[in-house]
């Protein structure tokens, strides 16, 4: 639908009612919408009226993202006579927040060369376009002029400036330009204070201490900050005083512990948050998951770790797949086996995961490498997926290993039947039985391989012998140099 009806002008000669066109009912708000309502006012004759093609600016800049939408835009824009202040506003706006913010920089001087007077929004979008782009030297001039047309008392422009030379590393000229603001607010104070935490100066303490409103947010930026920088201990001692933490603030500190190795701060952090009736978000959890591949590599405290993450109010039930999956390998690796299991089988209760075979198959491995050869195959069986080799060849591999034959040549039937022209099956049965010296049954498997035209798959081997390297490839029985 074409939606013009708010570009119109509030005159008879382009009244159009919603009656006689229902087309004509809202304001666009897409460019494929401004694309609609230009072609509309095209059909109509409406479309270089000085107040409509205003309007249609005013959407063709509001609804610009990307090069051709800016590039539209600005075609818009070059159509119009005598454009005003905030004909100009609109187009620098548009150019600051779009993809070539640079070019802000170009309108602002034809405003200029057109004798055109900026007001406080020109100076806060050409502003922001000079911090993208890290223009000091052009923000300097910009600066000149808010002090020469007298717009530096404004807070938003004051803040702007603030903003642009923290970005562009002039943080002595920010505190100088915040200093001499008549006021300032928390975006004020938090502007200057991202310029001496992201340096790790200790005055960035000071600056907070002057502070006169400090919200939440300024609080969390604080502990933030000093985690970025490696500054432990002083960003626990801001987090001590802070009157009340959310989920940002305990991320802030648990992550921050995590990047320094201290894991043991991690988990004391995420037991306080839990005492303290903070509910993880998925970024805690993604954080935790890490943490615990590193206690599973190091056999880390994993009941500790585990308690951690499945009691409280952060039970298994709200975990999500990865941190899941995560705790089964740790548990796993730590040889808490039965805590593997039944976390696994949580996470398939409560739909945390959806488990497929190639997950079954990892329990199955799991159980079978400490020998729990009956509970796999029982867990086998109650898959809700379809049978696979996945499962039955790790069940097959620790029959083997753990010396359970009968058992082995009933899996090795199960997987022959799944897959009987695949060799591995056959390899390991025949492997069983030349590690039992049943060599009958050996030639019997090795015979059934052959009927049914399963072929070993061929074998690499090297050694270097005074500097030369000899490679020997095998296939069934054969062997070539």
């Amino acid at each position: 639908m074409v939606k013009v009806a708010l570009l119109l002008p509030n005159c008879n000669v382009c009244k159009l009612s919603s009656a006689t066109n229902p087309l004509i009912t809202e304001k666009a708000t897409s460019i494929s919408e401004v694309h609609e309502a230009h072609a509309h006012l095209l059909k109509i004759g409406l479309i270089h009226h000085p107040s409509v093609a205003r309007r249609l600016l005013f959407a063709a800049a509001a609804a610009a993202t990307t090069t051709a939408t800016t590039t539209y835009a600005h075609s818009t824009f070059t159509r119009l006579q005598d454009p005003n202040s905030t004909v100009y506003n609109a187009m620098i706006r548009a150019y600051a927040n779009g993809p070539t913010p640079q070019n802000a920089i170009t309108v602002y001087t034809q405003m200029m060369n057109d004798c055109v007077v900026p007001d406080k929004y020109t100076f806060t979008s050409a502003l922001k376009g000079c911090s993208r782009i890290r223009g000091v030297e052009e923000g300097k001039q910009f600066h000149a002029h808010v002090v020469k047309i007298g717009t530096g008392s404004d807070l938003i422009v004051g803040n702007t400036l603030v903003h642009l030379y923290d970005k562009c590393g002039c943080f002595e000229v920010a505190r100088e330009v915040l200093d001499r603001m008549p006021q300032r607010d928390v975006i004020s104070w938090k502007a200057i204070l991202s310029a001496y935490v992201s340096l790790g100066l200790v005055e960035a303490l000071e600056v907070f201490d002057k502070m006169p409103e400090r919200n939440l947010e300024s609080w969390n930026f604080m502990v933030s900050g000093y985690m970025g920088v490696g500054l432990v201990e002083e960003a626990r001692g801001v987090f001590d005083e802070m009157p009340v933490e959310d989920v940002v603030s305990w991320n802030a500190m648990i992550t921050g512990s995590a990047q320094v190795s201290r894991f043991g701060d991690v988990l004391v952090l995420f037991e306080e948050m839990q005492n303290g009736n903070v509910k993880p978000d998925s970024c805690t959890l993604v954080i935790c998951e890490r943490v615990i591949c590193l206690c599973s590599y190091w056999s880390f405290e994993p009941w500790r770790v585990g308690s951690c993450l499945c009691q409280k109010k952060n039970r298994i039930d709200d975990a999500n797949g990865f941190l899941a999956t995560a705790l089964v390998d740790m548990y796993s690796k730590c040889g808490c086996i039965e805590k593997a299991l039944e976390v696994f089988q949580k996470c398939v209760q409560k739909k945390i995961i959806q488990p497929s075979v190639k997950h079954y198959g990892c329990m199955v491995d799991l159980l079978g490498r400490f020998g729990l050869l009956e509970e796999a195959e029982e867990l086998v069986k109650s898959m809700p997926v379809k049978e696979s080799p996945v499962v039955w060849e790790p069940l097959l591999g620790a029959c083997r290993n753990h010396g359970n034959v009968s058992m082995a040549e009933h899996i090795a039937g199960k997987l022959l039947e799944l897959a009987p022209e695949e060799s591995s099956g056959y390899v390991q049965l025949s492997n069983i039985h030349a590690y039992m010296g049943r060599w009958n049954n050996v030639n019997e498997v090795r015979r059934k391989m052959k009927t049914r035209g399963a072929s070993k798959q061929p074998g690499c081997s090297m050694i270097e012998v005074d500097g030369i390297v000899h490679e020997s490839f095998s296939r069934g029985n054969s062997v070539h140099s």
